[in-house]
């Protein structure tokens, strides 16, 4: 009998089921029949030697082949392993693996019959076949590091990222294998050996940690890869070395890169309506992270915020650089700075980017390009720097290119790739349509601005009873120009109105609606009405405004209407203001002797609320004070504390005794920002009060002799005043309204003359409500050319509703050469 001791059947055998050494081995002679039986078959089958040997082996199959075992013959291959089912001593049936050898005659038999349980064989199979897989033809490389943290083994996909025969990368580490590599996954050792070192100290697995680099098989292009580690130990707990398993994920982790970017993008650009920043963040997003350099120019008309036309869009001579941004600080790349023009040569790539609206590629920047010979600066500055790359893409929105996006890389030795392109393709389009957002929103700012500018005053006239100044500063945020104004209005009798307002919200609408509301002003000025009353009628008309705005946009945010509004009215020769507030700040008044002091106005409802009075207050304007009046957005610019505003405003209003200007400047300073995020409007004004003698008064009795004796005085006072010359009309005016008020009116009756810098006022007062008309007499008619005369004298005339009756009043314009040195 030959044992399987016996048998050198080659070195590959350990650990296979069908190998001499483990597997049951029976030997045969030339009949099939039974010679040898080892241990290993009687505890596969159940049957002793005894039992078997001498036996036919087909004896023991549970197939229906011949006794003698002519089922052998079904063997595919001899030694090679095949298939059988055989009977188990115990009666079930036995999935078997075989492998028939033909042995030497010298041997002493025939056959060498090997077998194994087929599933146990079957299991071995699938481990070396996982086995030869994992080292040939995986995709996965696979690193074996010993305990010394040395290069032990690779697989066939690890050994392609090492150039050259496998045997002189034995032994040595991995900074050696991959050369300035980079760990990228936060929370972890900055370098793998020493990763390697403590997984090996602990045990403990590490999975898809980022790692980039360059391989020595290429060099020249960066990768990233995903590794997992963990230690390998054999039976018995010896630790033999760390196990690397290493996955190319640079496509991958590219195009994550790239979501990222446009995530981040969506985020950052536009995130405001300012053109400049809208052009810097997306300068911003594109460097360092894909390019070392970029340059945005646009075209002139989207700087200036007009539209856009076929004409301007062909003249690349009408760009101007925008911004340019570089991984260099000192920015040698640089040709035109920022708001300079661009010009670029016709056949270049900017040239052809905005003549075609595509974007341009060029993997490498020819120097023979004809527009490189005929822009030699730029040329100059390519071959310094060693730009190797270049794209152009167009800035696009509603279908006009508004300007161009020039990106260049050296410092990064991969050139630009389509994916690249598709990449800042996309975050152009995105920024292109913020640039024309913020540009639409320069035209309507502008709009909105002219609109403003024109509703407000000009210049501020000159009058007898104030000097003001005044700064209106539009906010510079996205919200646009609002509806603040302000308004100095001349009135009768030496007085003067004073009004600021705010309207709600920014924009066109919101500039028309102030213009609506001051003409309103205005003529309910030109009414002489007190500024509560004045305030009522303004409230009722912005709540009609409010109703048809609403009733336009019954949906929107656009029928949103109101305003606050501070309305008072300086008497030069009482020396003092009346005021009413409709829900407004209320008016400052500068001491030269004390601190500031904010008049106690009750602040009634903001207008277009409706239902509710408003109160006016009377208050003493002492001489050589300076009253200011604001809109809330001076003092919530800087803190929206306005507590803090206020105290700044005092600061700022110290020392009234200066000109205005220099006040108006100094508040500026001092409670402005660079940027107001709310439109600011304020004014400032100095009382200019009346001297004593320049202002008669008489009562008068009421009685018809009364007419002539007005005329007696006006005639002697006017005298006095070196007004001799206004005698004849003066005189008459009065006759004329002392009459009037004695015939139609009431008692009492009071004649006063008002001299100002260039003005002769007549007042006549009495006790009636009743207000005159002029109106066309007819020719047998004694009376009713009374007023006819007067409006034909007068520069203008009116009547006051007092308290206690009414005021009839007429100016006429005094000589300047007989009251230039009047006043003082």
């Amino acid at each position: 009998m030959v044992t399987a001791s016996a048998l050198a059947l080659g070195p590959d055998d350990r650990g296979d089921p069908l190998s001499v050494t483990r597997a049951a081995v029976v030997t045969l002679d030339d009949r099939k029949w039974v010679t040898g039986w080892s241990p290993q078959a009687e505890q596969l089958l159940g049957y002793p030697a005894k039992e078997v040997l001498g036996q036919p082996i087909g004896g023991l199959s549970a197939q229906a082949e011949g006794a003698n075992g002519d089922w052998l013959g079904s063997q595919p291959n001899r030694g090679m392993p095949g298939r059988m089912v055989l009977r188990h001593r115990s009666g079930h049936s036995l999935r078997t693996a075989t492998a028939l050898y033909r042995l030497p005659a010298a041997a002493g038999t025939a056959y060498l019959l090997l077998l194994a349980d087929a599933e146990e064989h079957a299991e071995w199979q699938l481990r070396q076949a996982v086995l030869h897989g994992l080292a040939a033809e995986s995709s996965v490389a696979l690193t074996i590091y010993g305990p010394d943290l040395r290069v032990a083994w690779a697989n066939a996909a690890a050994r392609k990222e090492l150039p050259g025969e496998f045997t002189q990368y034995l032994g040595r580490g991995e900074g050696d294998l991959y050369p300035g590599s980079q760990v990228l996954s936060a929370g972890h050792p900055s370098s793998v050996t020493q990763l390697m070192s403590e997984v090996l100290a602990s045990g403990q697995s590490v999975v898809d940690l980022r790692y980039r680099g360059r391989t020595l098989a290429d060099p020249d292009r960066e990768h990233v890869w995903s590794l997992s580690y963990y230690r390998l130990q054999d039976a018995t707990g010896r630790t033999l070395g760390v196990c690397e398993e290493s996955v190319d994920v640079t496509d991958l982790y590219r195009a994550q890169q790239r979501l990222i970017l446009l995530n981040k993008a969506a985020a950052r650009i536009g995130s405001t309506l300012d053109l400049d920043r809208t052009a810097h963040e997306f300068a911003e997003i594109l460097v360092p992270e894909i390019a070392d350099f970029i340059a945005v120019d646009l075209i002139g008309a989207v700087l200036d915020g007009r539209e856009l036309d076929a004409r301007s869009v062909a003249r690349t001579g009408d760009m101007r650089r925008a911004v340019h941004r570089s991984v260099r600080e000192d920015l040698p790349e640089v040709v035109v700075p920022p708001g300079g023009t661009v010009g670029y040569a016709e056949g270049s790539p900017q040239w052809q980017c905005l003549a075609s609206g595509h974007p341009v590629l060029n993997a490498v920047l020819a120097p023979s390009s004809p527009w490189l010979v005929e822009d030699g600066v730029r040329s100059t500055r390519m071959r310094e720097l060693g730009i190797h790359t270049h794209m152009v893409v167009p800035l696009r929105a509603r279908d006009v290119t508004m300007g161009v996006a020039t990106l260049m890389r050296w410092r990064s030795p991969e050139p630009f790739t389509p994916e690249d392109q598709l990449l800042v393709e996309e975050l152009a389009a995105r920024a292109a349509v913020c640039i024309d957002n913020a540009r639409r929103f320069i035209r309507e700012r502008h709009s909105a601005l002219m609109l403003q500018r024109s509703l407000l005053p000009h210049e501020m006239p000159a009058h007898a009873a104030v000097e003001a100044a005044y700064r209106y500063l539009p906010a510079d945020t996205e919200a646009g120009v609002g509806g603040d104004w302000f308004d100095v209005l001349p009135l009768a009798c030496a007085r003067v109105g004073l009004v600021v307002g705010d309207v709600v919200g920014h924009g066109l609408r919101a500039a028309a609606t102030m213009g609506r509301l001051r003409t309103a002003v205005h003529t309910l000025a030109d009414l002489d009405l007190p500024p509560d009353e004045l305030l009522t009628h303004l409230d009722d008309l912005v709540q009609r405004l409010a109703e048809e705005a609403e009733t336009a946009h019954p949906f929107g945010v656009e029928g949103v209407v109101g305003a606050t509004c501070l309305y008072g009215i300086y008497d030069s020769v009482t020396r003092r203001a009346t005021f009413a507030s409709a829900g407004h700040p209320p008016p400052a008044l500068a001491h030269r002797t004390k601190p500031v002091e904010f008049c106690d106005i009750p602040t009634g409802p903001p207008l277009g609320v409706g239902g509710m009075p408003f109160e006016a207050v009377e208050v003493d304007i002492p001489d050589d004070c300076v009253l200011a009046l604001y809109t809330d957005g001076l003092i919530t610019a800087s803190e929206s504390d306005a507590d803090i505003g206020l105290a700044r405003l005092s600061f700022a209003l110290a020392h009234p005794d200066r000109p205005l200007e220099e006040i108006t400047g100094t508040l500026e300073r001092i409670l402005l920002p660079d940027h107001p995020p709310d439109d600011v409007a304020f004014l400032v004004a100095r009382p200019r009060p009346l001297p004593a003698d320049c202002v008669a008064f008489w009562r008068l009795a009421f009685e018809p002799e009364t007419a002539g004796r007005a005329r007696a005085l006006t005639s002697e006072r006017l005298t006095q005043w070196r007004l001799a010359d206004l005698s004849f009309s003066a005189e008459l005016i009065v006759s004329e309204l002392v009459t009037n008020a004695i015939r139609h009116a009431r008692g009492p009756v009071s004649l006063r003359l008002i001299r100002t810098e260039n003005r002769l006022i007549c007042a006549v007062s009495d006790g009636s409500s009743t207000s005159p008309h002029m109106r066309r007499a007819k020719a047998g008619e004694e009376g009713g050319r009374g007023l006819f005369l007067v409006a034909q004298f007068a520069a203008r005339w009116g009547t006051r509703h007092t308290t206690d009756g009414k005021i009839i009043w007429a100016e006429l314009l005094a000589p300047a050469a007989e009251t230039g040195d009047f006043l003082p």
